[in-house]
């Protein structure tokens, strides 16, 4: 396969396999647009269950939650899901 040959934004060096990829990569991106719209969505929902907590007398944070949010996306996604738990709890949440 020579550099000519191959499609060079897929690294493909058939059509039919360039084409394949190109579709796979449209809905992943698809797919990220989704993620990036829900994990918005999910911050700014935590925030608001923040605000409303504290303005009722309760603690910003509620570390049993937090907890099994961690533990919920551990189970689902293994090691990886407690980084992406702790991710959207931070983003949630705002700074410490």
């Amino acid at each position: 396969m020579t550099a000519d040959v191959m499609d060079q934004t897929t690294g493909a060096g058939e059509e039919a396999a360039a084409a394949k990829i190109r579709a796979m990569r449209e809905r992943i991106n698809e797919i990220d647009q989704t993620i990036i719209d829900l994990w918005l969505e999910r911050a700014g929902l935590s925030q608001e269950v923040g605000k409303t907590r504290m303005a009722s007398g309760g603690t910003r944070l509620v570390l049993a939650r937090e907890r099994e949010i961690i533990e919920h996306f551990r189970n689902a996604l293994g090691p990886d899901g407690t980084q992406v738990a702790l991710l959207l709890l931070r983003s949630g949440r705002g700074p410490l």
